[in-house]
């Protein structure tokens, strides 16, 4: 391993230039793949790109040129590529040993495409396009997009440029088949600055001093890949490197000044290149891997994983300790790996079509999980996953969901399919795929399909291929049943006995359902469900198939029939059982501590079930347990207790038994970080600390109150990794004078992430006055373009009803805030909160207002404020009828 160092734009030309060249790949595209949607006539191809552009930071435009080899299959009158708000000024078309031909362009606005005639009809051959155009820089993250954000050594506003493309907005870059199954290479090149960093997928080739200050980068040739793929970046930047693989450099590029807050991230960059290569077993292709911070936010993605060129907000990516919490350092880590994952699912081996972005997205969860466990089992990561799969049977078990394969043909389409379903319904499918084939038949199949299948793409159908040739038969039955049929399976236990040391259950199969219980009840679908099962002794699999099943199981201990929680269905125990999982709760692995919490509350909520058992349950989790166990039944706790507003009583009464199993708790970790401890006890102290500042605990708001006190005579008083949580409780229970404080420090901050934060604190007020002072103040310039969008929303979660009807009388300002991609679930989402039946009316006319295909998101949140109206009210009745009769 080489030394780390920190590199300017030419170092890194110096560095890279002589890394392994990648040859243009010239294999021809399978572009005429039956059955894969397109919105292109499938006559032509493209085979390599380059595109030249000039930037003009300043006024927000840029100018390109483009030059697009491709093969054209069939005769035909016309070439039909993408374009979005590009201009484009000139065209002509050179037939292969030919003289180029002017065509005319006539540009389709609605269908996002430019069509390009010559006067004679076009024969099968190749061909090189070339226009000339001019384009747009957007001020959201989309196409090409600026983001302001201030020096981190002089505290003026600097301006850097960077890209986002997925899903369909490389056509705002360049005229392009932007759909994933075009693949070809790119040559870019790109007039800048001389002083400033220029990056992009490749390596830099070489630099041309120009005239004025300006210079000319022209990077490397791409491998073969999807045009969503493509990066280019500049601004004041530095960049911290260092070897991960021979011939691979990997790097952090961050704003100037920025120093060691890259290196955590960078250590844990570089042994991601030799496991993913391992586990893959197909090296990194490339010969260098950064991640960039990009120093804002959006409501619609973290980070991209541009081949070569990772894109990550700053947030997420560097680790300053005057405010990086331990959370927000397992998010680096967790995101970092998801996005590098995708280096080879996803980018390597490619979807043919959106329909399939469960590959990419669910694959890159589910491995960032593995990864994650490998490197850091002592943050228990696996626990995660039954959060995660919570998290999408939210979506799942309403009658508004999908399938993890679906039909998508348009645009908007594309944009909603980046859900809970696609992730983590598609990481809790895989982590059960995995468990039936067995890690190692499953990781043998997974390099089969990377080996067959590299620099192309591919279906669903051709992983489960892979898997079951290395060894898994049955797996395409099972995957093919839980992708293409959308709900949750419901397994209960219709009768449990035990004799001689052996139990015996007899199992049947239904349908969960949040808003449908009835109707799937009589009508439920069927799946192959892989089961695990244990009764204390060693567990059993078993394959529940046409909705009946009778096992035998070693032992006569509480039963858990997901033991290990790797089933993507509910469970549903008798009262005997659950009572029996009560006493047993504090001896039971975490992960089932965390599945049957999960599990019970829901079933209670959709009416399977009394609440008392799920609140037992919730009570039983120990208070000196697992600390990631521990913070989840807490957040459940704080949660009912928000619940109970209208209960003070009852409110009071529920504060008192969760400050007596989890107070001590905190008392144990204290107010202060301790030098070396594990990162989940630093974020159970977190956890800890917030919750019971939301529910009020004298204690905890005295020290937070005094903490904030100290920042008048020292500003770095509060710094370090508790920060953001205790100035989080001082925002909550603001006055006028600390809100008007914290303001001031936000406009104050030479740290972009510091600002963003402290700027969407002031949403979080629960002083109505404050909370709307934080929306007006959204609608200006001062927070920054990409920070109001997250004032809004703070400001909903304690007013969502305000928030949401000031974004319906401000709508076209607040779109202006948000990513083209999530203008319709931004506001719709702002009323998750709502308890007002009213709003359900006024979400039926914003929908009226939106596409029918937009209106996806618009009918979750209807389908789950209809649902809460009926299930708040038994909840609130079974909650405090639980504390009336349970133990303090």
């Amino acid at each position: 391993m080489r030394s780390i160092s920190f590199v300017s734009a030419l170092a890194l030309t110096v560095a890279c230039v002589s890394a392994p060249v990648i040859a243009r790949q010239t294999t021809a595209n399978p572009s005429a793949a039956a059955g894969v949607h397109t919105d292109l006539p499938r006559v032509a191809h493209p085979s390599h790109y380059t595109i030249a552009i000039t930037p003009d930071a300043a006024n927000l435009t840029f100018s390109g040129t483009s030059s697009v080899d491709l093969e054209v299959t069939e005769a035909t009158e016309f070439l039909t590529l993408h374009a979005l708000d590009l201009k484009i000024s000139s065209a002509t078309l050179t037939p292969e040993g030919g003289m180029p031909v002017p065509v005319t362009v006539t540009i389709d606005a609605a269908r996002q495409t430019a069509k390009f005639a010559a006067a004679q009809p076009l024969t099968p051959g190749k061909y090189r396009l070339d226009t000339a155009y001019t384009g747009v820089i957007n001020t959201q993250p989309y196409g090409m997009f600026a983001l302001d954000y201030p020096d981190k050594i002089t505290g003026k506003d600097v301006r850097g440029l960077f890209t986002q493309f997925e899903a369909p907005d490389a056509r705002r870059f360049a005229p392009m088949f932007d759909e994933p199954i075009y693949k070809a290479t790119f040559d870019l090149s790109a007039v800048v600055p001389a002083t400033q960093l220029a990056i992009s997928n490749m390596p830099v080739a070489k630099e041309e001093s120009l005239e004025k200050g300006l210079k000319r980068v022209t990077f490397g040739t791409s491998p073969k890949m999807s045009s969503y793929l493509l990066f280019f970046g500049l601004g004041d930047w530095e960049r911290m490197a260092k070897d991960a693989a021979p011939g691979v450099q990997v790097g952090i590029v961050s704003p100037k000044g920025s120093g060691e807050q890259a290196r955590y991230a960078l250590d844990e960059l570089a042994p991601l290149i030799p496991f993913f290569a391992d586990y893959f077993g197909q090296p990194y292709p490339l010969p260098k891997l950064d991640n960039v911070a990009a120093p804002g936010q959006s409501q619609f993605f973290s980070a991209m994983e541009n081949w070569g060129a990772i894109l990550t907000f700053e947030r997420i990516l560097l680790n300053d300790p005057a405010i990086t919490s331990a959370s927000a350092r397992q998010n680096l880590v967790t995101t970092q790996a998801h996005e590098v994952a995708h280096q080879w699912f996803g980018n390597l081996v490619t979807m043919a079509w959106w329909e399939d972005l469960w590959l990419n997205e669910g694959f890159a969860s589910w491995m960032e999980t593995k990864t994650t466990a490998h490197f850091h089992p002592d943050w228990f990561p696996l626990l995660d996953r039954v959060g995660g799969r919570e998290t999408a049977m939210g979506l799942d078990g309403f009658k508004t969901t999908h399938p993890v394969v679906q039909e998508i043909k348009t645009v908007e389409e594309t944009n909603q399919a980046f859900d809970a379903i696609t992730y983590q319904k598609g990481e809790a499918v895989i982590a059960m795929l995995e468990a039936f084939a067995g890690e190692t038949v499953w990781r043998d199949g997974l390099r089969s399909y990377m080996r067959d299948h590299k620099f192309g793409n591919t279906r669903s159908k051709d992983l489960w291929q892979a898997v079951e040739k290395a060894g898994a038969p049955g797996l395409t039955a099972i995957a093919t049943d839980f992708t293409t049929k959308p709900g949750i399976p419901l397994v209960s236990v219709a009768r449990h006995t035990c004799k001689k040391g052996v139990s015996t259950l007899s199992l049947t199969q239904s349908e969960f359902s949040i808003d449908r219980k009835d109707e799937v009840a009589a009508k439920p679908t069927m799946w192959k469900v892989p089961l695990l099962v244990s009764a204390g002794g060693e567990p059993v699999r078993a394959i529940m198939d046409g909705g009946k099943s009778t096992l035998t199981v070693n032992g006569c201990g509480p039963v858990v029939i997901n033991a290990g929680q790797l089933g993507y269905y509910r469970s549903l125990y008798t009262p005997k059982m659950l009572g029996r999982l009560k006493t047993a709760m504090p001896t039971l692995a975490p992960v089932d501590q965390m599945g049957l919490l999960q599990d019970n509350l829901a079933l209670a909520s959709s009416g399977y079930q009394p609440y008392g058992p799920a609140f037992d349950l919730l009570a039983a989790v120990p208070g000196n347990g697992n600390p990631v166990v521990a913070g989840s039944a807490f957040a459940r706790y704080v949660g009912a207790w928000r619940a109970l507003e209208a209960d003070p009583v009852a409110q009071k009464k529920l504060a008192a038994k969760v400050a007596s199993n989890y107070k001590p708790r905190l008392i144990a970790l204290g107010f202060e970080p301790k030098a070396n401890e594990a990162l989940p006890d630093a974020d159970l102290r977190s956890t800890l600390i917030s919750g019971f500042g939301t529910m009020g605990d004298t204690d905890v708001v005295a020290e937070a109150r005094r903490r904030f006190a100290t920042l008048a005579s020292n500003p770095k008083a509060m710094d370090g990794p508790l920060k953001t949580t205790w100035l989080g409780i001082v925002a909550r229970n603001a006055t006028k004078a600390d809100w008007d404080a914290i303001r001031t420090m936000a406009g104050a901050s030479n740290s972009a992430v510091e600002r963003q934060f402290l700027y969407t604190l002031l949403g979080r007020a629960s002083d109505p006055a404050l909370a709307k002072a934080a929306r007006d103040l959204a609608l200006t310039d001062t927070p920054g373009k990409t920070t109001s969008a997250a004032m809004i929303v703070a400001s909903a979660g304690l007013f969502p009803e305000e928030t949401y009807d000031f974004a319906i009388a401000n709508r076209a300002r607040i779109e202006e805030l948000v990513d083209a991609q999530s203008r319709v679930t931004f506001i719709a989402s702002l009323a998750n909160g709502a308890n007002d039946p009213g709003m359900i009316t006024k979400l039926q006319a914003f929908k009226a207002s939106v596409p029918v295909e937009a209106a996806r998101p618009v009918d979750q949140v209807i389908g789950g404020l209809t649902e809460k109206a009926k299930a708040r009210p038994l909840f609130v009745k079974g909650l405090t009828g639980w504390l009336a009769t349970a133990r303090k």
